[in-house]
């Protein structure tokens, strides 16, 4: 089941969006506040609802009012102080704006990939440097032997 948020929470999240993620011309890609990132961002929050809730109190409590009625500088002001104090529902809040943002076709055409799902076809990735795994293989276990 789907919970919405308010129209004031709404706000909140577009407007920290678009100060998350805003758009650029130089590269041609929309903002994170982009209707229909934004719409995707909204359509099911799941298991992050709460989180999700509680971080848009947090913003608009640190702006000392609305986050959204704050201007553009002030907004990445607050917005940077709450990435400093971080936490949970940071994280949530912050990995809902990524995930939807990167699921748009806008988006991963402008970083030169194919908007497409990774399977069944896959991604190439390119071979790096195996001898950087050297010192996790050399280290003890992290896991204790069952008798």
């Amino acid at each position: 089941m789907s919970i919405a948020l308010s129209t004031a929470q709404a706000r909140t999240m577009r407007a920290f969006a678009g100060t998350m993620i805003p758009a650029s011309t130089e590269y041609s890609v929309p903002g994170a506040d982009d209707d229909l990132i934004f719409a995707d961002m909204t359509r099911d929050l799941g298991r992050d609802h709460a989180d999700v809730v509680a971080a848009l109190a947090r913003l608009d409590a640190l702006a000392g009012g609305a986050f959204a009625d704050l201007t553009a500088d002030r907004r990445l002001a607050v917005a940077n102080r709450w990435r400093a104090e971080g936490g949970p529902a940071f994280q949530s809040l912050t990995r809902v704006v990524l995930l939807a943002y990167y699921r748009d076709d806008r988006v991963m055409r402008s970083l030169g990939q194919e908007p497409r799902p990774p399977f069944p076809k896959g991604h190439v990735v390119e071979q790096g440097d195996w001898s950087l795994l050297d010192p996790v293989r050399k280290r003890a276990p992290l896991w204790r032997k069952v008798p």
